[in-house]
């Protein structure tokens, strides 16, 4: 299944996406489960399959204003320099990490599929990042890695948009430049783990204004989506509806000679044929000067 969560006027809710349209399973479903993520912590998949077995749309798509997949996460963790070639990117000479660099991300600091991320007014540098993202299903604390699928309620998809300057403000931390407002985005929907036969194989790319700029595969990945489980819940719980996001592949502007970092007006597109597009256009953030 698709499963999104959307605005339509003043009414937030979550649905089921099928042939073409939007059921509102947040008004369909018994009980009225208002959310996705209460839907994933309510175990209630199985009834939002029944529902979209028999109900007709309520919305078109583009009806709808897409929110992002989980907009109420408990926790957004965030993989650093995961792909393989990833870490030869930098050029310092550094050995491969042994252990996933980690960081975390706020829920305002992204926006769902085709609404407009912003590029602040501080810093010319905001840069594109796509990544696969692990929807948490499950609760679960010391989680074996060959346990760690149970754990899955699906997969969505990041552009984990950083501000590059801000990244080096810290000597020993990134959240400056990973957290400026709306700098990045989840979406376009949820994809039910059950749809995935090879998730460690899934081909991701990341294309601005049409150009290809990364292109891999989470075959590659140094710490495996099992791992990335098993090693975040030893020293973390985790609760349905957190988010991991699994790192993004070589390609990002920053590494480009010169740079090229977004502007207003480009289309950054984060692609997974089994989950589908999330699309963004950027805009530069207007700040009021009298606040």
């Amino acid at each position: 299944m698709r499963l999104l969560s959307f605005r339509s006027g003043d009414h937030e809710s979550f649905g089921v996406v099928a042939d073409g349209g939007v059921i509102d399973a947040g008004v369909h479903l018994p009980g009225r489960v208002g959310t996705l993520k209460a839907a994933i912590a309510g175990d209630r998949f199985g009834a939002v399959a029944e529902l979209a077995a028999g109900a007709e749309h309520d919305y078109a798509l583009d009806e709808i204003e897409f929110l992002p997949t989980i907009p109420d996460p408990g926790k957004i963790v965030c993989i650093g320099i995961n792909y393989g070639n990833r870490n030869e990117e930098y050029r310092d000479g550094s050995a491969a990490p042994r252990y996933p660099s980690v960081f975390m991300r706020t829920p305002d600091s992204i926006v769902g599929h085709e609404q407009a991320i912003q590029r602040p007014p501080e810093s010319e540098q905001l840069d594109y990042e796509g990544e696969v993202v692990l929807v948490i299903g499950k609760r679960g604390r010391r989680i074996a890695a060959e346990s760690a699928w149970d754990h899955i309620a699906g997969l969505t998809l990041m552009n984990e948009g950083s501000v590059r300057d801000w990244l080096r403000h810290g000597k020993f931390n990134v959240t400056q430049g990973k957290n400026f407002s709306r700098s990045g985005s989840l979406g376009p929907w949820l994809v039910t783990a059950d749809k995935f036969h090879a998730p460690d194989a899934l081909h991701l790319t990341t294309r601005v204004n049409g150009e290809l700029r990364q292109d891999d595969t989470t075959a590659n990945l140094k710490f495996p989506f099992s791992y990335l489980i098993a090693y975040l819940s030893t020293f973390m719980t985790l609760n349905p509806g957190d988010l991991i996001a699994t790192g993004t592949p070589a390609g990002a502007g920053a590494r480009f000679d010169p740079p090229r970092y977004l502007r207003a007006g480009d289309i950054v597109e984060v692609n997974v044929p089994e989950i589908g597009t999330l699309r963004n256009r950027v805009e530069d953030e207007l700040v009021d000067p009298g606040r």
